[in-house]
C-alpha cells in the first residue's frame, strides 16, 4: 500500500452550491501529512443529515483513521499534534499583522520617494500609516468598536459619543500626518486621543488590574488590553510631539 499504509477516510459536503471549506482544509492537511485519502462526498442535504444521524455528529467534515472517528478539522489537527486555535483565545496576531504591513508600506514609499529604505520619513510614515490601518479596522464596525472601547476609555465613559468619534479622529490624524499636511489639526488631535488612550489603558490594566480586550483593532477581536495597547498610544503621542516640533519650530 502507498503512503506507508496511512489511510484516512473523509466524509465532507460537496454540493452544487456549497463546498465545505473545512472539508477542503481537512483533505489538504491529510495529504500533506502523507495520508492516502478516501474522499467521500455528501452531495445533498438529505445525505448529509443521514450521515450525521448515523454517526451521531453535528458537523462535517468527519475523518476516520484505522476505523476510529477522529472528528472535525480541529479534532484532526489535535490528533496530528498540530496547534489548535481556541475560539476565544487571546492573540496579538492582528496587531502584529497591521504593524508589519505598515512598516512594509512605509519602506516601500520611502524607496519610491528617496531611493532608500531606511529614512527618517519612513519612520514617520510607519507611525502614521499604522494609525490609518488601525482606524480602518475600527471603522469596519464602529458600533462594535464603541461597545468594546467603553469598557476602559475614560473620556468615552463620561461622554459616549467620543467612542464613535475616536476612529474618525485617528484616521484623520493618520492621513494628515502621512501627507505632512495641516499639522495644526493632526498634531492636537493625535496628542489628545493618544494621551487619553494611554491614561485609560494604564488605569484599567496596571491600576485596576482588569483583564479586558483591546478595541485597537476593532470591536471583534481577542487582542488583550495591555502593554501593546499602551505602547500604541504612547507612540501616537510621541509622533504628535515630533510632528508638532517640526511644524512649529
Amino acid at each position: 500500500m502507498s503512503n506507508n499504509g496511512k489511510v484516512a477516510v473523509v466524509h465532507r459536503m460537496v454540493m452544487p452550491g456549497h463546498i465545505c471549506p473545512y472539508g477542503l482544509k481537512t483533505v489538504d492537511l491529510l495529504k500533506r501529512e502523507g495520508f492516502r485519502v478516501e474522499d467521500h462526498h455528501l452531495e445533498t442535504r438529505e445525505e448529509t443529515d443521514a450521515f450525521k444521524a448515523q454517526h451521531d455528529v453535528k458537523t462535517t467534515p468527519q475523518t476516520f483513521i484505522k476505523g476510529e472517528r477522529i472528528g472535525g478539522y480541529d479534532d484532526l489537527r489535535a490528533y496530528l499534534g498540530k496547534a489548535v486555535q481556541q475560539e476565544d483565545a487571546a492573540s496579538y496576531r492582528p496587531v502584529i499583522a497591521i504593524f508589519v504591513m505598515a512598516a512594509l508600506i512605509a519602506l516601500a514609499v520611502s524607496w519610491s520617494s528617496f531611493g532608500e529604505l531606511l529614512t527618517l520619513r519612513a519612520a514617520e510614515w510607519f507611525v502614521s500609516i499604522s494609525m490609518c490601518l488601525l482606524a480602518l479596522q475600527k471603522l469596519q464596525d464602529v458600533r462594535a468598536f464603541s461597545t468594546m472601547f467603553l469598557n476602559y476609555d475614560l473620556l468615552a465613559r463620561r461622554w459616549v459619543p467620543y467612542s464613535f468619534i475616536y476612529p474618525f479622529a485617528e484616521g484623520l490624524a493618520g492621513v494628515l500626518m502621512t501627507a505632512h499636511a495641516l499639522p495644526i489639526i493632526s498634531v492636537p488631535v493625535a496628542l489628545f486621543i493618544g494621551t487619553i488612550g494611554a491614561f485609560s489603558v494604564y488605569k484599567a490594566v496596571y491600576v485596576e488590574k482588569r483583564e479586558l480586550k483591546c478595541a485597537c483593532v476593532g470591536g471583534n477581536n481577542n487582542v488583550p488590553l495591555g502593554f501593546v495597547s499602551l505602547t500604541e498610544n504612547l507612540i501616537m503621542v510621541g509622533m504628535a510631539l515630533w510632528m508638532g516640533a517640526k511644524a512649529f519650530a
